[in-house]
């Protein structure tokens, strides 16, 4: 890294930490060790949800730090993987921790080559070892992995470990794949230009399609247009179909996302529509 070049860097200073550190609900020292990692990422990942719904309103995916924290922090919305993952690494960065950012090929079970179109991070904590931080796919990941063949983690019981591929690593939840990824660095221009593509391409699965998602001890929600999913950690869901009318709703009382007058009826406008 260049000690110069800011562009190397994850902007932590930038960060207003404490605003950041009561919208998770953490208060107390937090030195950059991987006990404060484990605190962090789970209180993050229940905190704040997976959302996409600035693409389906027509808006741009912004990307700065202070773009995060209006929008993530003090409007207590919440984001799609490139937004998680570059504000948790500014705040990492802030803390002390070494992070590097990675991209991966989600998979899904499918086994096909797809696009490096998922941003997780690397993380170096003080008291040893490098772990492995997604907290922007959506599926729950609680709490960091350690960047090791078979190394896996079952907090409040959602199963995640990690597996040394031919092509280089893969994340599995369960006995799902959920991707793969190297450890070739990726900062946070390198974000920019991948969501850009994510989400503007008419292919990309998050445009014109409305998806949230949030994990919580014991279930997860996925909002799929006007799909919502229930999830326990026994494996039993419950689906229901709802009205276009009946969405913000959904968002607010499930994932704690709360829409204006304006955003209200243009999402439900684009939703019937659709």
């Amino acid at each position: 890294m260049s000690p110069d070049d800011p562009a190397y860097g994850w902007h932590g200073d930038l960060l207003d930490l404490d605003a950041y550190l009561a919208r998770i609900g953490v208060e107390g020292e937090l030195p950059p060790t991987v006990g404060t990692l484990r605190v962090l990422m789970r209180a993050h990942a229940l905190a704040i949800p997976f959302e996409n719904l600035e693409i389906v309103l027509g808006r741009p995916i912004l990307l700065g730090v202070e773009d995060l924290q209006a929008k993530m922090v003090r409007a207590s919305r919440g984001g799609y993987c490139f937004e998680h993952v570059t504000l948790f690494a500014a705040v990492l960065e802030r803390l002390g921790f070494g992070v590097t950012g990675l991209s991966a090929r989600v998979r899904m079970g499918s086994g096909a080559l797809r696009p490096a179109t998922h941003a997780l991070l690397r993380v170096a904590a003080e008291d040893g070892g490098d772990w492995i931080c997604d907290v922007g796919f959506g599926h729950g990941q609680l709490e960091p992995i350690e960047l090791a063949d078979g190394a896996g983690t079952t907090r409040d019981r959602w199963a995640f470990r990690l597996e040394r591929g031919v092509e280089g690593w893969l994340l599995y939840a369960g006995p799902l794949d959920l991707h793969s990824f190297t450890l070739d660095p990726r900062y946070a221009i390198d974000y920019v230009v991948f969501d850009h593509y994510v989400s503007t391409h008419p292919r990309s699965p998050f445009v014109g399609r409305l998806i949230a998602q949030c994990v919580r001890p014991e279930i997860r929600y996925a909002l799929d247009g006007t799909t919502l999913t229930s999830t326990r950690v026994d494996g039993t869901d419950e689906t229901v179909r709802l009205e276009p009318g009946e969405v913000p709703k959904v968002l607010e009382e499930v994932f704690g996302i709360v829409l204006d007058e304006q955003d209200t009826a243009r999402l439900v406008a684009v939703l019937a529509a659709g």
